[in-house]
């Protein structure tokens, strides 16, 4: 994924221990008052190793948004959707949403702890955009006369809708039976900018 760092498998070991615990905790804690103590004996490692590995619980729930978006890329390829890229992307989004929904309470505290200010900034938004990148593929279906401009726009603006949708998910703004239909909704109104006049009203009337 864009912006992973090497590890040495000793280090990937230590973190991956580190997160499968943060992840059990957020299962039976979905508040995430957990301390790194808590985390440490749950992972069954020193008190200084999520530290040494993360250095904080917000950088613990970046990397842990990096395996949900690890797992969305992971069933997009085995989905392998049809259509063209605005098909493919709207499929996509289904397929993200899935993953969320799947543990939806784990999922909206780590997303929550996102929220949280860091002096130093993860990469969710480079990875979330290559996963977008991903589903567009080739660009095909786009307005021909503005491929270049999706190229080096879309994909971002598609991370930046889809965090907005699941900002208000994790506030409880927007339901859980909710979050598919407005979530598709959002990427086609977004989609929309970047196609043919005739295709945009289909995706904005739907």
């Amino acid at each position: 994924m864009p912006g992973a760092d090497r590890k040495s498998p000793r280090e990937s070991v230590a973190r991956s221990k580190v997160l499968d615990a943060a992840e059990r905790l957020l299962r039976a804690d979905p508040g995430a008052t957990f301390s790194m103590r808590d985390l440490a004996a749950e992972a069954g490692v020193s008190f200084a190793t999520p530290f040494n590995q993360f250095g904080s619980k917000t950088a613990i729930a970046q990397a842990l948004s990096s395996r949900r978006i690890a797992a969305m890329g992971e069933r997009l390829r085995t989905a392998a959707p049809g259509g063209d890229a605005v098909e493919r992307t709207l499929a996509a989004v289904r397929l993200a949403v899935g993953v969320l929904l799947e543990e939806p309470e784990v999922n909206r505290a780590m997303m929550g702890a996102l929220g949280t200010w860091s002096g130093s900034p993860g990469a969710v938004a480079a990875q979330s955009s290559a996963l977008w990148s991903v589903a567009l593929a080739e660009f095909d279906g786009i307005d021909a006369g503005l491929v270049a401009a999706a190229r080096a726009r879309l994909p971002r603006q598609l991370a930046i809708m889809f965090r907005g949708c699941l900002s208000f998910w994790v506030a409880g703004e927007i339901a859980d039976a909710e979050l598919p239909v407005t979530a598709e909704q959002a990427a086609a109104a977004t989609l929309a900018a970047f196609v043919d006049p005739e295709r945009r009203k289909k995706l904005l009337i739907g």
